[in-house]
């Protein structure tokens, strides 16, 4: 009679978490930024169609990157209890599996952006652990299964406990001090901390704000900004070694470092930022004070050259997106911003510096951890969101929002306030409508705007709307639509947000009693 499968099958699990700590303590060591399981969770990001892309963030919101860490943790551990289970029939046999499955993080690692030679060693540490370790915990196992039941079966079992439980212990020890000595991250943040940058914050204008409970904040903080990216560890790149490379079809090639940037002339301003995945009603959308560079007198200190129509703008972590060089060069305060509310970028919005461009959805336009900016034209070009099938110019569709009273809200009869959101940045918010049960379209209030720094109304943010309605009993329902400067009107017309952003009219259904 030889050990359960059970033990083998233990075994492999205990052998993959001993592994994964050694991988993961490895790369917190060694300064990489991906363990070798993030890595082939991005592979995972880089490679997943667009529509289904757009209906996992529709589904779960921003849970998207944690939950396809739960689901690739998950299918590596059903591995690691495959592999235990192999090693009962064959030595080699779950050697050829981590095999399998370190190629696998090999090729995620070769496909992200750090092909340096020390970011593949977290991947091969981690493998040479699950041989090793699985040989060490199987191996009284090995020895019972050539001699006939006897009473040495509990002994074998209580060493396999043994063994495992002191695999368990040294890998949560080894995680643990892989995270004490990678302090990569703590030292960037640090040095964030420390920055002390020519920017100041900025009270928030108060006409701009309505006074209605529940509408969203005029002003994001930092810490509430929407978050969607591509990445499942935010870079973190010291100040002292960020660079700025602008190439491509210009006259001559401009390389900045921070210090370079800090010292040009700042640029500040409200400008609200908005996902193109965002979907009528939803809440992926901030309005910000941002601090930065202005794009345009770089681009013409390099020499754009006439045919260009095009920069592929480029992150630290490969990422990248197609941005019309019209949309650079206007009249809009497009910046490579250091600062956010006043405060260097928190890593987790672009720190050092990324690219902002109101009236364009981020997708094409707002690259966080910025590195490269290469003059070209669209026809040479693909980004990684066009590649996907969203299109390849993004300007920001009208839009706006009801947050008060949400859906499925029960409210007193009589007299009630009712407000939202409404914007289209870079041609601005002219009025704002709102319907009752069907009835015809009324005139909203509607907060008033900022200004630029030189004076000018602001048109690249959000403005608050509210109205006072009148509530009889029983189930009611709320529309809006918002009217922008140039005479358009929101269109009720329900479109998902690819290629290019969701249309229709937000409602809710609520009720008075």
């Amino acid at each position: 009679m030889t050990t359960p499968r059970l033990s083998w099958g233990m075994a492999g699990l205990v052998a993959g978490l001993a592994g994964l700590a050694v991988g993961h303590a490895t790369t917190r060591m060694l300064g990489v930024r991906l363990t070798p399981l993030e890595s082939v969770a991005e592979l995972v990001i880089r490679h997943t169609p667009g529509a289904v892309a757009h209906w996992v963030i529709d589904l779960v919101g921003t849970k998207d990157k944690p939950l396809l860490i739960l689901l690739v943790t998950l299918g590596m551990l059903a591995f690691m209890l495959g592999a235990g289970r192999l090693a009962e029939r064959a030595w080699w046999a779950p050697i050829l599996l981590y095999l399998f499955m370190g190629g696998v993080a090999i090729v995620a690692v070769v496909d992200g952006d750090d092909q340096r030679a020390i970011a593949f060693v977290p991947v091969v540490a981690g493998v040479v652990t699950w041989i090793v370790t699985l040989s060490f915990l199987t191996e009284p196992m090995d020895r019972e299964s050539v001699a006939p039941y006897s009473a040495e079966e509990g002994q074998t079992r209580r060493t396999l406990l043994l063994r495992a439980g002191f695999v368990v212990v040294a890998a949560v020890g080894t995680a643990i001090t892989g995270d004490l000595l990678g302090r990569h991250r703590r030292h960037v943040e640090a040095s964030r901390k420390l920055l002390n940058l020519p920017i100041k914050d900025r009270d928030v204008p108060s006409k701009v704000k309505l006074g209605v409970d529940g509408i969203s904040r005029w002003k994001t903080p930092s810490a509430s900004f929407y978050q969607i990216d591509t990445v499942i560890v935010v870079p973190a790149i010291e100040p002292k070694d960020w660079q700025l490379r602008i190439h491509g079809m210009v006259e001559r090639d401009l390389v900045l470092s921070f210090q370079d940037l800090v010292d040009r002339e700042l640029t500040e301003d409200w400008i609200t930022l908005n996902c193109v995945s965002n979907t009528v009603g939803g809440d992926l959308i901030g309005n910000a004070w941002w601090s930065g560079v202005r794009i345009a007198p770089l681009l013409e200190e390099a020499g754009v050259h006439p045919d260009a129509d095009a920069v592929l703008q480029t992150s630290d972590d490969g990422w990248t997106c197609g941005t019309p060089i019209a949309a650079l060069t206007d009249d809009r305060n497009a910046m490579i911003a250091i600062g956010m509310n006043g405060e260097p970028l928190p890593l987790e919005h672009g720190f050092p510096a990324r690219m902002i461009v109101p009236g364009l959805y981020g997708y094409v336009s707002a690259c966080k951890w910025l590195v490269d900016i290469e003059v070209t034209r669209f026809d040479q070009i693909e980004a990684f969101w066009t590649s996907r099938g969203w299109s390849e110019e993004g300007p920001v569709k009208i839009a706006s929002r009801i947050d008060v009273p949400g859906d499925g809200d029960e409210l007193p009869v009589g007299s009630a306030r009712v407000g939202g959101v409404a914007w289209i940045q870079h041609t601005g918010i002219k009025s704002v409508e709102y319907a009752l049960d069907g009835g015809a379209w009324l005139p909203a209030e509607i907060g008033g705007v900022a200004n630029h720094p030189g004076g000018e109304p602001n048109i690249d943010t959000w403005v608050q709307w509210a109205a006072t309605v009148e509530l009889e009993e029983g189930d009611h329902e709320l529309r809006v639509r918002a009217i922008s400067n140039s005479g358009e009107v929101q269109t009720g017309v329900e479109q998902e947000p690819p290629p290019d952003g969701s249309t229709g009219w937000h409602s809710v259904e609520f009720s008075a009693s």
